[in-house]
């Protein structure tokens, strides 16, 4: 029975190496290759270290933004003391400063700033509410667009400052009156920009929209507000900065507190520091509110690729 394996070949195999003495040389080793080492990587930066450059580069941004600020800063600060201007009627910064931390701490300056946001925050809320739906249904429908065309160029180009006394004779002194000039200013910037922001929607857009048989409603919540709202948030910011400028004007007749009476009481009885300290904490609520409003911008709008 054969089990697969030829003895013979095997043992004549043999034999032939011992007659030839041993001298055939045995095949040489097979060497494998030698593993090739990858490249260490680059030693990464320590955390301290990153963290330090991190802080340089804000550091040297925010020098770079409030350069021209401490440069005028430093301008009031300096005129006044130099001669350059009269110290009575433009104090140094120092002074102002001064001032309004007194009024800080006595509690003036809180109670009619108070005053001034609520009058200010509400005509403009109120304002908000109102233009943007108004803007939307104008920018949308040609007709209505039509027949409220001459009636908003009409009002459109009538100063909100001009129509101040109309509103105290029509509302009298009190609180109305303040509040409804915010809105009726204030409503302008929303509304104009809400219908140029409808009216230049990408056509494209609106007609594939319509070939994807969606509703009205839905074309508005997928195409045209998410189009509009860079152009309807430049109108809010607007009427941002025109809430407060126009109610501190409404302010210096017949108020009894605000930002606004502040500065026309502390100009009457000649406490310019004052004054000046109320104009300053005007302008500091305007930017924090115009960077309120550009940070809910932002927001809104993730789905633009930044510049």
């Amino acid at each position: 029975m054969s089990t697969g394996i030829d003895t013979k070949s095997i043992v004549i195999e043999a034999e032939a190496d011992r007659a030839d003495g041993g001298r055939t040389p045995a095949p040489a080793p097979v060497r494998e290759p030698a593993p090739v080492r990858e490249p260490a990587p680059a030693p990464s930066a320590t955390a301290p270290s990153a963290l330090l450059a991190a802080a340089g580069r804000w550091l040297r941004a925010a020098a770079l933004r409030s350069a021209a600020l401490v440069a005028l800063l430093a301008l009031w600060e300096a005129a006044p003391r130099l001669g350059l201007v009269d110290s009575t009627f433009l104090p140094p910064v120092s002074e102002v400063a001064a001032a309004w931390w007194e009024l800080a701490g006595n509690g003036q300056l809180a109670e009619h700033t108070q005053a001034s946001l609520v009058r200010s925050f509400g005509g403009f809320g109120i304002a908000v509410v109102l233009a943007v739906p108004l803007g939307l249904l104008i920018g949308w429908y040609r007709p209505v667009a039509v027949l409220l065309g001459p009636l908003l160029e009409v009002f459109r180009n009538t100063a909100a400052l001009a129509l101040l006394p109309v509103f105290v004779l029509l509302l009298g002194i009190g609180e109305t009156s303040k509040v409804s000039i915010v809105v009726y200013a204030c409503v302008w910037p929303i509304l104009l920009n809400t219908i140029s922001a409808v009216g230049n929607a990408d056509p494209t857009l609106v007609r594939l929209a319509r070939s994807m048989d969606l509703s009205t409603p839905r074309l508005f919540q997928k195409v045209i507000l998410p189009a509009s709202v860079p152009a309807i948030f430049t109108g809010i910011r607007l009427a941002g900065a025109v809430s407060i400028l126009v109610l501190v004007a409404a302010e210096m007749i017949g108020a009894k507190a605000g930002l606004g009476y502040l500065i026309n009481a502390s100009q009457f009885n000649f406490a310019i520091p004052e004054m000046y300290a109320g104009i300053v904490t005007i302008s500091a609520i305007g930017v924090a509110f115009n960077q309120l409003l550009v940070s809910v911008e932002r927001r809104l709008s993730l789905w633009r690729v930044p510049a």
